[in-house]
């Protein structure tokens, strides 16, 4: 069974359905302790990353726990961004610090004079595409992105995009990864990224 967090920072239903589609069991747990039974857990998410104030030290340690016991966590929009140790946005607030590096706004790193947020779709030059989250996705294959923040570019970036700069668009240490697209947003190219975390959650 997968575990979808929902901490009230974005609709549920789309992703609920792209799991549907590609034949994965799932249940929105209630309270920390619901997550111990998880064969994986995604953090879904859009807005602001104040937002993931909302997964308190509970949640952190029970979602932490399971990630000990080698059960897969993979984080979309928001929720890979909470992967890293904070972002820009809301400096004061750490995120969960099992990548490095911190998020930052679209254009700071030179990259100014782009629209953002940056909206609708891009491509993913893959990294490492095999034993990754992306296996079997094509070099180029087009995502669906609605995002102001991004993620810095560091060993544990297995594709980048191009907005005004380059940012890590999807992330995989072991079995944590995640996505700054919307897979369940992304058609066939989505619903492959979205299967192959089910098949690492076993």
């Amino acid at each position: 069974m997968i575990a979808l967090v929902d901490y009230k920072a974005g609709n549920l239903t789309s992703v609920k359905k792209a799991l549907a589609t590609v034949g994965a069991d799932m249940y929105v747990p209630g309270a920390p302790e619901d997550l111990a039974d998880a064969a994986g857990i995604i953090v879904p998410g859009v807005g602001h990353f104040g937002a993931t104030g909302a997964l308190d030290a509970p949640w952190i340690d029970a979602i932490l726990a399971r990630v000990g016991e080698g059960r897969p966590l993979f984080g979309i929009c928001l929720g890979m961004q909470w992967l890293f140790e904070g972002s820009e946005e809301a400096p004061d607030l750490p995120g969960l610090g099992l990548l490095s590096g911190r998020c930052y706004r679209l254009g700071a790193n030179g990259g100014g004079g782009v629209k953002v947020p940056h909206v609708g779709w891009n491509s993913l030059a893959i990294q490492r595409g095999e034993a990754s989250i992306l296996e079997g996705v094509e070099p180029g294959a087009q995502v669906y992105f609605t995002h102001s923040y991004v993620a810095p570019i560091n060993g544990d970036s297995v594709a980048t995009t191009e907005h005004g700069e380059a940012f890590a668009s999807v992330v995989q240490r072991g079995y944590i990864a995640g996505v700054q697209f919307h897979p369940e947003k992304s058609g066939d190219v989505g619903l492959r990224i979205l299967r192959n975390f089910v098949e690492l959650a076993g």
